[in-house]
């Protein structure tokens, strides 16, 4: 696996998350799981504003930059419903248990919230394995988030292909320019797929875990054509969506801002407001 980018700390992750598997493979097989997606619900699919600009919104409990963003008693499910409710495309919800106090229990109770308001939900997450996707999909997610420098490029290209096959859509996330020459070939060698292969960047630093603006500008030539480009990462009002708009990201996912906001679907409706020129 790669890690001259992000130190010690996407090795640390895709370790744990790889133990996960090994353990849920004691629980139930890949066949089994397989079957149990198979017999889940069809997920809302992801619909992309005619306006230009959309909102992947984040329920992260904790996160290692920001710290608790989620108390104990908080009304989390309220919180991802008021997304639905504030013109969210998606939902990304954290599943890794060590760093950010998520799970899979959360993925399945936010896909049945979401299901009726006909929001789709995504599991965000260090995926290592096929079965991974398999658990997303089993869970009520629509998609499944892909760190392309964490993985060697044949195990992309499977959990590219699981994702296809159970129609989840796939944001691939990039850190640099390699990132997103891989992003490109990968694209390019591939039929298309029934739902969107999204390609982000995110901006942050794995090494400081700090905010880097300028990369958001510096890659934006590179994104693959055809691709909706997504921003991660220092995104947290109108004005920085707007920004993004203009150097060609169709979408944005936000997380500690909507989490720490008193009023998520009022600063979802001021990002849709000021980067829509058509309201869906």
């Amino acid at each position: 696996m790669k890690s001259n980018i992000a130190g010690g700390f996407l090795d640390a992750m895709a370790a744990s998350s790889a133990a996960r598997v090994t353990q849920a493979l004691r629980l139930e097989s890949f066949t089994d799981l397989e079957l149990r997606a198979q017999a889940t619900a069809r997920a809302p699919r992801l619909r992309l504003s005619p306006g230009g600009f959309d909102v992947i919104a984040e329920l992260k409990l904790r996160s290692p930059a920001a710290g608790q963003l989620g108390a104990a008693g908080d009304d989390w499910l309220g919180r991802v419903t008021a997304y639905a409710r504030g013109g969210a495309a998606a939902v990304s919800v954290l599943t890794e248990p060590t760093r950010f106090d998520g799970s899979l229990e959360h993925l399945r109770q936010a896909a049945a919230a979401l299901a009726p308001l006909g929001v789709p939900a995504m599991r965000k997450d260090f995926l290592v394995d096929p079965y991974q996707v398999l658990e997303a999909r089993a869970a009520g997610a629509a998609g499944v988030l892909v760190i392309l420098r964490m993985l060697p490029r044949a195990r992309i290209v499977e959990l590219l292909d699981v994702a296809a096959e159970h129609d989840l859509f796939v944001l691939l996330e990039a850190f640099d320019a390699d990132d997103l020459r891989l992003a490109s070939e990968l694209m390019a060698a591939r039929v298309a797929p029934r739902e969107p292969v999204l390609i982000g960047v995110n901006c942050r630093n794995l090494q400081t875990l700090e905010v880097v603006q300028d990369r958001f500008e510096t890659l934006a030539p590179l994104l693959p054509a055809g691709s909706p480009a997504i921003a991660e990462s220092g995104v947290g009002s109108a004005a920085d969506a707007r920004r993004m708009q203009q150097l060609g990201y169709g979408l944005a996912l936000i997380g500690t801002a909507l989490m720490a906001h008193a009023d998520p679907a009022q600063l979802l409706r001021e990002i849709c407001a000021a980067t829509r020129t058509v309201q869906s």
